[in-house]
């Protein structure tokens, strides 16, 4: 691969990444939520989220999904319900009094990092970026799994550092988040934006 259509790939992939989706939406909730420690583990299962779609829709996923409209409504469903869980989720989050959060509303890291990776993973938006313009950074002429290779390594280091970014930002804005009631708004706010986006996802047609 020329470092000219690399270039191209990282360019167009950082577009993609900067766009607030459902992936940055959960990274800043936890990051403004439980702190740093649980936004980590939301960039490690950005990381394995963007690992498994686009490995998936390089090794084939990507045709099968356009050939099969049931596969396609499938795909869509899932991806659509669990935004919506997730974000009457975050809707019924209420935060304690001073800095502290409601431990029972709280997630472990292992958690975060689970609803990480499957937003991620389902994220249609990423979806769509790896069926329609990957294959145009292939050279079929070349062998394939080298390409592969590279360009999976690069969109995953960029969607780690792009989520690790918002993370830390959300991060510093929680240390200066006093009262329970604009925590309870930013979790509200989240929500919204989780369940308006799994609706969307669900209203998403075939092409």
């Amino acid at each position: 691969m020329s470092i000219e259509l690399w270039l191209t790939f990282v360019a167009a992939s950082s577009v993609l990444l900067i766009i607030p989706g459902p992936t940055i939406m959960l990274v800043l909730t936890y990051a403004l939520t439980q702190g740093r420690r649980v936004a980590l583990a939301t960039v490690a299962g950005v990381a394995l989220g963007d690992f498994v779609a686009m490995t998936a829709s390089l090794a084939g996923l990507g045709a099968l999904v356009l050939a099969s409209a049931t596969l396609f409504t499938v795909l869509k469903w899932v991806g659509a319900a669990y935004l919506v869980w997730l974000g009457i989720k975050l809707w019924r989050t209420r935060p304690t009094g001073g800095l502290g959060i409601d431990t029972e509303a709280d997630l472990p890291a292992r958690g975060v990092f689970g609803h990480a990776a499957a937003v991620t993973a389902l994220n249609p938006k990423s979806i769509a970026f790896f069926i329609a313009f990957v294959p145009q950074f292939l050279r079929p002429e070349a062998a394939l799994a080298p390409q592969f290779a590279i360009l999976i390594a690069t969109f995953v280091t960029l969607a780690a550092l792009n989520a690790l970014a918002y993370a830390l930002l959300a991060d510093r804005m929680r240390a200066r988040i006093r009262r329970p009631e604009t925590r309870l708004w930013l979790n509200r706010g989240g929500g919204t934006a989780l369940i308006g986006m799994g609706v969307l996802t669900a209203a998403l047609r075939r092409a």
